[in-house]
């Protein structure tokens, strides 16, 4: 049986109102099924443009790691990015 987290308090999630994203379609963060290679970086790399310049960038991604979001951009970091600094700090 898959065990759930908690929610998180509604505070918990208050920085992604101040997020660069925000309004933004998901499909920038969020590969398509069967996404590789050159289109697949090329993706990756507008959505770090936008991360970039983003005030909540850090929080975003320290909350990626911490919930260890499996798919999608979040914070700058692609998903094996994020796996990468999970096993270097785990």
């Amino acid at each position: 049986m898959t065990k759930l987290r908690p929610a998180a308090p509604a505070e918990a999630w208050e920085w992604q109102r101040l997020a660069a994203c925000r309004g933004m379609d998901s499909d920038v963060f969020f590969s398509p099924t069967g996404e590789r290679g050159a289109e697949r970086r090329r993706r990756e790399d507008r959505a770090r443009s936008v991360c970039e310049g983003c005030r909540v960038r850090r929080v975003c991604a320290r909350f990626a790691l911490a919930n260890q979001e499996g798919f999608g951009v979040w914070g700058g970091m692609s998903e094996q990015e994020r796996r990468s600094a999970s096993r270097t700090v785990g």
